[in-house]
């Protein structure tokens, strides 16, 4: 029993010292960033009503959910995303509001995911939702806020990968695709398996034009002068084609901002959350597996909420953000001005002022009782060992 008492449970773990400190230091530059662009804070609960996350919300899977109940009865769930509930705020708190509602927030979700994955299922999320805009514009926007951000963090070579939820949509409208199909495509291109795309496509009896559209699933393109061969096979199909004129526009803009040198389309990118509707992004660098930020366009997700509302927004993984910046061996500077005063009894009063004066001057102070059994030598090297960088002796 004692042992379980000194461990945590598996996929969750403490963060303390010098990695807690770069964290927060991380946290606080990022959220600068989003300040910058106009974005005010907001805070959600940590668990709401199980439905805020159900299938039909199209969030995470409900067996990867952490559920509970409270004394009424009512099924409660630990967040494994705040987008849901911040659009729920929205819709609650800005249901009259006709202009565009900037939001951000920083937060811990919950996945319960299977434990052979080795991931973490507590992860620190900051992100940002632009509520009340459905232009390219805002689109553009929201790319633009993750590359500073990015760029904030001291990270010099990353991608930002952007599809459009429309082109797979509509590429399963036109082929008839069943359910059980679809999952299994998803799958496939999840899986980055194209070649079983290819497989499960030439079995089917479809056009030559919906094929090759499907051959460009795994297809990474610089810019929209890629999208020739696709714009000719999307002629007859509106809703395909509409996406590429948006991925085509809003390149336009990322390139008025100077970003889109970090910035390359992937038509076959797919989100595990249904409720994107159009522009999907992920960013990705090197030292990581995963994305480290994803976010998209989600029009129709505050209508479950009883507001009709375009929306947009992202979030950063601030733990892979972290593990990335350590094996890239990019430091996240912390404040080192720190002051640590050892005094006897005679030294007690002449030690608390100095301290109260330094700290109302903003600096920091850490005050010890000189214990007899303790030689200078030893203070030294616990002022060493805790980035102390000035020690006084009272």
């Amino acid at each position: 029993m004692r042992e379980r008492l000194l461990h945590t449970p598996e996929g969750v773990r403490d963060i303390y010292n010098e990695e807690c400190e770069k964290k927060l230091v991380l946290e606080e530059k990022l959220n600068g960033m989003l300040r910058q662009y106009g974005y005010r804070p907001i805070q959600t609960p940590t668990f709401e009503y199980f439905d805020i996350f159900g299938k039909e919300i199209g969030t995470t899977p409900s067996r990867d959910l952490y559920k509970f109940f409270d004394r009424e009865g009512n099924t409660l769930a630990l967040r494994p995303d705040i987008t849901p509930s911040v659009a729920r705020c929205a819709a609650t708190y800005f249901h009259e509001e006709e202009m565009p509602v900037r939001l951000c927030y920083a937060g811990n979700t919950f996945i319960n995911n299977n434990s052979y994955q080795g991931r973490l299922k507590e992860n620190t999320q900051l992100g940002a939702e632009l509520i009340g805009d459905l232009g390219v514009d805002a689109d553009a926007e929201m790319i633009s806020m993750v590359v500073d951000c990015l760029r904030a963090a001291g990270l010099k070579e990353f991608q930002i990968s952007v599809g459009h939820a429309d082109f797979f949509r509509g590429l399963k409208e036109a082929a008839g695709l069943k359910e059980e199909q679809e999952e299994e495509l998803r799958g496939l291109i999840a899986n980055k398996n194209f070649f079983g795309v290819d497989e499960m496509i030439s079995s089917m009896n479809l056009k030559e034009e919906l094929k090759q559209l499907f051959g460009m699933l795994g297809n990474f393109y610089t810019g929209p002068e890629d999208f020739g061969a696709a714009r000719r096979c999307a002629a007859g199909y509106p809703r395909i084609s509409e996406a590429l004129g948006r991925l085509e526009e809003l390149h336009a803009i990322l390139e008025v901002y100077g970003i889109s040198r970090y910035v390359s389309f992937e038509l076959g990118i797919i989100s595990r959350y249904q409720y994107y509707t159009g522009i999907i992004f992920a960013g990705y660098t090197f030292g990581s597996g995963e994305a480290i930020v994803q976010g998209g366009r989600y029009d129709r997700l505050l209508t479950h909420f009883g507001k009709a509302s375009a929306s947009i927004g992202f979030a950063i993984v601030l733990d892979q953000l972290m593990a990335v910046l350590l094996r890239q061996k990019i430091e996240v500077p912390v404040n080192r001005l720190l002051l640590l005063i050892v005094y006897g009894p005679s030294g007690r009063s002449e030690a608390i002022l100095q301290a109260r004066k330094r700290r109302s001057a903003g600096q920091a102070v850490v005050l010890l009782a000189r214990d007899p059994a303790k030689t200078e030598a030893d203070y030294t090297a616990y002022a060493q060992q805790n980035h102390i960088t000035e020690i006084r002796f009272l």
